[in-house]
């Protein structure tokens, strides 16, 4: 657009300069100059491709017409585009050859055309405003381009850097947590499993022997699934992939599929737990099932640690668009001291729930016992 501008201005300002100068165009009509203008202008308007024909439009308008604005438009190109010191040289040469040849063809002509460009003063005066300037503020033009571009470039540079710097410390970081979680969760799960098989081969009867074969198998799947998280931990990331959305090789996570199996491990422990499925039971996406099972195991796992014995109902209600899981435990009939917890089990499950777009709610209940409520769309 910028360069149509420009060539409708070059054509418009070229008739005007030379419509005003009647000596110098002599006896053309007006729609010889019309039609001179009209090239100069479309020459400038090519000139973002090739400046070339700008200049030579210019040099001719010059000598036959002492149109001075297509050369002077040429100058400023010259200046944005030429690169080398020659370059430039031969052009300011062929620009003062246009200035002298156009000074003798009014000596032959005289008038007003050896005024405007045989006298020494105004032959300077057009070489200066016509040559130089333009070509002075292309080069000033091209090189606070190129600095602008080099500023760029060194800004995209060191955000990259910064974006790598980040990865780096992101992924030792990772390596750090997954250390951590060996040397010290790993080991001491390892310790359970271990303590609960020799308790299984030295129990004295038959419920002791089933309660640490419960244990050990529990532990020993804790101990699987923490090789997973291990594993993704310690896979490094690709460029321009964030974890969140990485799809990582893992075995299949569970499901509502794999309630029961939830369940039924925290009746081997002591814990009475129903279980009412309401609604017509539906295909879901798999992550709301995942979502829901852990929403159900965070759920019991507290109970575990806070409630001992009570009993728990677990409810799982198919609506139209949602589904939505309960867990609700009543107060347990023997105290019994509770298990330390870290505190962020429920919190991370508030935000499981909230980037499917549901919702949690978790209360205590006026008769005792304690409420967890998801609903999840689905």
């Amino acid at each position: 657009m910028r360069f149509v501008l420009l060539g409708a201005g070059v054509g418009a300002l070229s008739l005007l300069v030379v419509h005003g100068q009647a000596g110098v165009r002599s006896d053309l009509p007006l729609p010889v100059l019309v039609a001179v203008a009209a090239v100069a202008g479309l020459a400038a308007w090519r000139a973002q491709r090739s400046w070339w024909p700008l200049a030579a439009a210019g040099a001719v308008a010059y000598v036959w017409l002492v149109m001075w604005p297509p050369l002077l438009a040429a100058s400023f190109f010259a200046g944005t585009t030429l690169r080398r010191g020659r370059e430039l040289a031969a052009y300011v040469g062929a620009a003062v050859a246009v200035v002298g040849l156009s000074a003798v063809v009014g000596l032959v002509r005289g008038g007003e055309h050896e005024l405007a460009t045989a006298t020494t003063g105004n032959a300077l005066l057009t070489a200066t405003a016509v040559i130089g300037l333009p070509l002075a503020l292309g080069l000033w033009y091209r090189a606070r381009r190129e600095v602008q571009a080099a500023a760029r470039e060194r800004a995209g540079r060191l955000e990259r850097e910064q974006v790598m710097r980040a990865e780096q410390a992101r992924a030792q970081e990772r390596a750090r947590i997954a250390r951590e979680m060996h040397d010290v969760v790993a080991h001491r799960v390892s310790l359970i499993v271990l303590h609960a098989g020799a308790l299984e081969m030295r129990a004295g009867d038959e419920e002791t022997e089933r309660a640490a074969a419960l244990i050990g198998g529990i532990g020993r799947e804790a101990l699987t699934n923490l090789r997973d998280v291990l594993g993704v931990l310690r896979t490094p990331l690709p460029e321009g992939v964030v974890s969140a959305g990485r799809e990582v090789a893992l075995r299949p996570q569970p499901t509502l599929g794999d309630l029961d199996r939830l369940l039924d491990q925290s009746r081997a422990l002591g814990i009475a737990v129903t279980r009412h499925d309401e609604g017509a039971p539906r295909p879901v996406e798999a992550t709301v099932e995942r979502t829901a099972y852990r929403v159900v195991q965070e759920a019991l796992t507290n109970v575990h640690k806070h409630a001992g014995n009570a009993g728990t109902d677990v409810r799982i209600r198919y609506l139209d668009d949602e589904l939505e899981v309960e867990v609700r435990n009543g107060t347990p009939a023997v105290s019994r001291e509770e298990l330390p917890g870290a505190g962020w089990g429920l919190v991370g499950l508030r935000e499981r729930v909230e980037l499917l777009g549901g919702t949690l709610r978790t209360s205590a209940q006026a008769g005792g016992g304690f409420l967890v409520h998801a609903r999840i769309p689905a």
